[in-house]
């Protein structure tokens, strides 16, 4: 009779690790809360995000947009005044004269 739950015991106490690792493998990620804070498993948040299929086509994409030739990039991009930032710098002396109402 004290051999069942004896038994019992150790078997939940070896089962209970094998079904975590399994919930982890399946693509869940462990969360604990202690005294009402939530602590997700930054580590296997991590690892979701970085396994992403699409990343290595998304880095490809960027690589390609910042590959512009200096003819199809935006004169802000290049550092180049505006005439609408000009405007807004000049102020109300926009065209009447040359000292910038804000510097």
């Amino acid at each position: 009779m004290k051999l069942l739950p004896l038994l019992a015991s150790v078997l939940l106490y070896t089962a209970v690790p094998v079904l975590a690792q399994a919930d982890n493998a399946a693509g869940g990620c462990t969360e604990v809360t202690v005294d009402g804070y939530k602590a997700p498993d930054y580590g296997c948040l991590g690892q979701q995000m970085g396994n992403d299929t699409n990343a290595a086509k998304a880095a490809q994409k960027n690589r390609e947009a910042q590959q512009l030739s200096v003819q199809k990039r935006t004169p802000n991009a290049l550092g180049l005044s505006t005439p609408a930032a000009t405007g807004v710098r000049m102020g109300n002396t926009f065209g009447t004269s040359v000292k910038p109402q804000r510097p």
